[in-house]
């Protein structure tokens, strides 16, 4: 099984705020900023799925007999820190695979997160990759380490043979081990959210659960801020997943459209979560 989506092809290959008695009525108190969340000591996962295949998250469940937590306005902020394998010798001439433009609005804002990071990434921004993992209002979730495909066809994005899926994992929180992050979670998202039932059995070793998404915010190589933001808050509802991303090469307008999302949904009454508070439920 695949999650496809025609705006998120480019993302693949290229490789997610706010009566006095006897006079004049005092101004308003503002209302206090949202607070980041902290990293639960010991993240949500779910159970394996049968035969002990990787289960797979993709929304916390709403409406139904659900009620409490289930039917809150939530929503995460996933962004997808790609960089493959071979992407080295563009890194060496200059093209950027990250947004610390992007982070620091995150962090300007309050919007607690869950950056999807590439092994490769994270060896190419050490710095960057202690300051996301050290920071409590982001998480850092594993997206393998090389991007390649975890099932065929993909994209045209090279696939992982079988018997190396679950190294490919483990390299990938060893690169964030090393570079000094703490706040990392057992979550895994596909590259390019391709996997099938081999996939989900050679991952079971890894003890991860796969994340997937429901929204697609299109910001992949977009150049209209608008556009992308659009596309966001069109398609959230309570619980969603929203799939961004972290690089500026192949997402230069993520940064400007999550100015504009992030205002709207809290108008609108959203709470932003990261993905391990999403499935406490």
């Amino acid at each position: 099984m695949r999650k496809t989506t025609t705006l998120t092809v480019a993302g693949v290959l290229a490789g997610a705020a706010l009566a006095g008695c006897g006079g004049p009525a005092p101004a308003p108190a503002p209302p206090p900023a949202p607070t980041a969340s902290a990293a639960p000591e010991k993240p949500p996962t779910m159970a394996p799925g049968p035969a002990g295949r990787t289960p797979v998250f993709e929304r916390r469940p709403t409406g139904g007999s659900g009620a409490g937590r289930a039917a809150e306005k939530v929503v995460a902020l996933t962004f997808d820190a790609d960089m493959t394998a071979g992407q080295g010798p563009r890194a060496a001439s200059g093209e950027r695979f990250d947004n610390p433009e992007l982070v620091a609005l995150l962090r300007r804002l309050k919007v607690p997160s869950t950056v999807f990071m590439t092994g490769r990434w994270a060896e190419e921004y050490p710095a960057q990759t202690k300051a996301i993992g050290t920071d409590p209002l982001f998480e850092i979730a594993n997206h393998s380490y090389s991007h390649h495909a975890f099932s065929s066809p993909c994209y045209g994005l090279p696939v992982v043979g079988k018997d190396t899926m679950a190294r490919e994992v483990e390299r990938a929180f060893t690169a964030f081990r090393k570079a000094g992050a703490r706040n990392v979670v057992p979550y895994f998202r596909f590259p390019g959210g391709c996997y099938d039932d081999k996939a989900l059995r050679a991952l079971a070793p890894a003890n991860v659960t796969a994340v997937q998404w429901d929204v697609v915010s299109g910001d992949a190589f977009a150049t209209d801020a608008d556009a992308v933001a659009e596309q966001v808050l069109d398609g959230v509802r309570p619980g969603s997943l929203v799939v961004m991303h972290c690089t500026r090469s192949a997402a230069p307008a993520t940064e400007a459209a999550v100015r504009r999302i992030v205002p709207e949904l809290r108008e609108r009454g959203y709470r932003f979560v990261k993905v391990s508070e999403l499935m406490e439920d």
